[in-house]
């Protein structure tokens, strides 16, 4: 199985980011008012975060301070998300396209860790909130299976299974007979599919 500590990130934040890019163009206004598994998140909500997410991983890939940077981001038009996705979505994979970020310390919410630990742990945000969008918008494309793997196995080291004082997750709640890694992944993050019963 990969994990963040034997693989390059790089790879699989361009490929789930084009996931979430692909997903987002789906996105038609009417639909940005819905709920999604977040929540506190409506559609629109839950793509501001998206963006503003990426924007703070692309400020901390250039050296700059993410914790500086508001995880949510105003003013974008309805049909606008899309083009704010894309554009934030090319500076974050330049930011990264360095080695030396993979080893240098970065700061993030969490404490200072090498780019490789923070990319991989962005790895996971990205893909679980492309469930989440997926969810909310009646799942209209086939998600990247490899990168949930990726995802759960990097959430398992990184969240504890118990309380979760100072972290944005619910416990983990128990996957659903069945579920696929998507599945798994949501409920080691404390959610499960829009709708369901907690």
């Amino acid at each position: 199985m990969t994990t963040a500590d034997t693989v390059d990130p790089r790879p699989l934040y361009t490929r789930a980011t084009a996931q979430a890019a692909e997903l987002i163009a789906t996105v038609r206004p009417d639909r940005l008012s819905g709920p999604t598994p977040c929540a506190e998140y409506d559609v629109r909500t839950l793509l501001s975060h998206i963006v503003g997410g990426t924007l703070r991983i692309a400020v901390v890939g250039e050296g700059g301070d993410g914790l500086a940077v508001r995880m949510f981001v105003d003013g974008v038009a309805d049909d606008g998300w899309p083009g704010a996705y894309d554009e934030i979505r090319t500076r974050v994979l330049r930011a990264w396209s360095g080695d030396e970020r993979m080893t240098s310390p970065v700061r993030v919410p969490w404490g200072n860790i090498p780019g490789r630990d923070a990319l991989s742990a962005y790895v996971m945000e990205i893909v679980a909130h492309t469930w989440d969008l997926s969810e909310g918008l009646g799942r209209p494309l086939a998600l990247d299976p490899e990168l949930a793997e990726f995802s759960l196995a990097a959430a398992r080291v990184a969240l504890p299974d118990g309380p979760r004082e100072g972290r944005p997750f619910d416990p983990a709640l128990p996957a659903p007979e069945g579920a696929d890694a998507y599945g798994r992944l949501a409920a080691w993050l404390g959610r499960g599919p829009l709708g369901a019963a907690r």
